[in-house]
Parts: C-alpha cells; sequence; structure tokens
C-alpha cells in the first residue's frame, strides 16, 4: 500500500489521536493507523474511525486526566 499524499510505503501502526471535542482536549491512545514512513502523514480505516467516534459519543469515563499546559504567544516577549 502506498500513500495517498506523497506515494511513500505505508505500515500499520499505534498511534496517538487528538482532536478538540466539546470545548475540550481529547487524547485516545493506541489507534491504529496507515503511517507513511516517507512523510508521516496517518490515515484511519473507516472501522477506526467509527470506533473513534462511537468512544466519544459513549461519553465513557476516561482511563486517565492529564493536565497541559497552554501558552499564549501573543503574550510573551
Amino acid at each position: 500500500m502506498t500513500c495517498e499524499l506523497c506515494g511513500g510505503p505505508v505500515e500499520e501502526k499505534r498511534v496517538t489521536y487528538t482532536l478538540f471535542y466539546e470545548n475540550h482536549w481529547v487524547i485516545v491512545e493506541n489507534v491504529p493507523a496507515l503511517v507513511c514512513r516517507q512523510c508521516g502523514e496517518k490515515s484511519f480505516k473507516p472501522e477506526t474511525v467509527e470506533h473513534l467516534q462511537q468512544v466519544l459519543w459513549s461519553k465513557q469515563a476516561p482511563v486517565k486526566k492529564v493536565q497541559t499546559p497552554v501558552y499564549d504567544l501573543s503574550q510573551t516577549a
């Protein structure tokens, strides 16, 4: 299989998926993805996307929570 973006070879890997959902950041670990070895582009199979949606929409409790520092570049010298 080749990357749709650059044509490089892709391999199956587990990645960390992040998104801004309902006014906060969500991190999903160990998501199966096809990752290009040349450019790093990630793509997901339809069944993986459906599983991600089910997890988010179910409002199940996360396995852990993390604190994330936030910086505002307009407030720094």
